[in-house]
């Protein structure tokens, strides 16, 4: 690749990454204090991205940014259908199904109570290839079990695509299960760029470096 190619795609991540950093400020996205995540991990910082689809301008302007970095990052048609994790992955993984005029597919983290005892969502046939869309991702944990749903159901899951990594340790989690994980943007450069932007301080910035050192660190372990 040309020294020229490099910089456009620098250039390009860092307008990405600055105009989502301006959505979470907008909206109020990122709260500090103590919260328990879904997967039941402790975290001294919180991003709700389910507040963005309420600020109908920005929500628009994430889904282009989305769509458009996942078009550029691998190909559609390598892919039959597209299925999302509930609740705050939907909006997102619907819209981009629609753009990318895929099939949609989403996946229950529970098997319903009554009905069909199965977890997805949608027509799925065997051999389908499926690309996993969720709003963001901590462990893995819960872009992990759905694939194992789709995969259960003879889908193929080989990539995830999210809008933030929280980067502590689902990549490489998901790496183990031969699924590469795609992500918009890095919350070690969120962070960064939320500072320059005065969207929080020094203190606050400090946290949500150390929290990915630590998430990291337990990955390993």
């Amino acid at each position: 690749m040309s020294t020229h190619r490099l910089t456009f795609n620098r250039g390009k991540k860092e307008l990405i990454l600055m105009e989502i950093c301006q959505v979470f400020k907008k909206t109020n996205a990122i709260e500090f204090g103590t919260f328990r995540l879904p997967n039941g991990k402790i975290t001294p910082y919180y991003i709700d991205l389910r507040v963005i689809p309420s600020f109908p301008d920005a929500f628009v302007r994430v889904v282009e940014i989305f769509v458009d970095t996942v078009r550029s990052e691998i190909n559609v048609d390598e892919f039959d259908r597209v299925a999302g994790i509930p609740t705050a992955g939907l909006p997102l993984s619907a819209i981009t199904a629609y753009a990318l005029r895929k099939p949609f597919l989403y996946i229950r983290q529970k098997q319903k109570l009554k009905g069909r005892e199965r977890r997805v969502e949608g027509v799925i046939m065997p051999g389908d290839r499926v690309l996993l869309v969720d709003d963001l991702v901590t462990t893995g944990l819960t872009l992990k079990k759905s694939a194992l749903a789709v995969r259960a159901e003879g889908g193929v899951v080989t990539d995830a695509f999210v809008l933030l990594d929280r980067d502590e340790g689902g990549r490489e989690r998901l790496a183990r299960m031969g699924i590469n994980l795609h992500a918009a943007i890095e919350v070690r450069d969120v962070a960064q760029k939320l500072y320059e932007i005065n969207a929080i301080g020094e203190e606050e910035l400090k946290i949500m470096l150390s929290q990915v050192r630590q998430g990291r660190i337990k990955s390993r372990s």
